[in-house]
């Protein structure tokens, strides 16, 4: 055979040819698997907050069984509050919570039991965190202690939220 039929010719890799091709491919992907997560959105480490929070309201509307109110809240998060308190039963409200901390927010809803007693009105329930923004963009919670009191001459609200929150 001369040299030039032998460039023609082909050459039919062997098995351990082939199988060291393979190994060097699968390395290639293993590392280029390790490297790729590192590349995208850094993780977000979780932290627990213990909420101590107390909020001192005020009526700024009715509508029929609601009383919506805003004022401040004091303790763990300071800030600006605002709750939309609903008279679902005699004995029942539900709660939007809103509250404004610096660099952030944080939303919630509450079920709680009600009571009339005089001059006052009190409720005592829980609280589930669904949301935040900002310095609170993960929040969450459930099962936090939520409870206040209506003070029926002017509808001016206290409320106290406790317990530990994922954030």
């Amino acid at each position: 055979m001369s040299r030039g039929q032998r460039r023609g010719r082909r050459r039919i890799p062997t098995r351990a040819a082939r199988a060291v091709s393979l190994g060097a491919l699968v390395g290639v992907c293993s590392i280029a698997a390790a490297v790729a997560p590192a590349a995208g959105v850094p993780a977000h480490a979780a932290r627990t907050i213990s909420l101590n929070e107390n909020g001192r309201l005020h009526l700024t509307s009715k509508h029929g069984f609601t009383l919506n109110e805003a004022g401040s809240a004091s303790g763990t998060i300071a800030g600006t509050i605002y709750l939309h308190l609903n008279v679902v039963a005699v004995n029942r409200v539900t709660a939007e919570v809103n509250i404004y901390p610096r660099g952030g927010s944080i939303t919630g809803s509450a079920k709680a039991a009600y009571s009339v007693g005089g001059a006052t009105a009190s409720f005592s329930g829980t609280m589930s965190i669904s949301r935040g923004s900002g310095g609170y963009a993960h929040a969450h919670a459930s099962g936090l202690s939520f409870s206040g009191t209506v003070k029926r001459s002017n509808d001016a609200v206290t409320v106290h939220l406790s317990g530990e929150m994922s954030s």
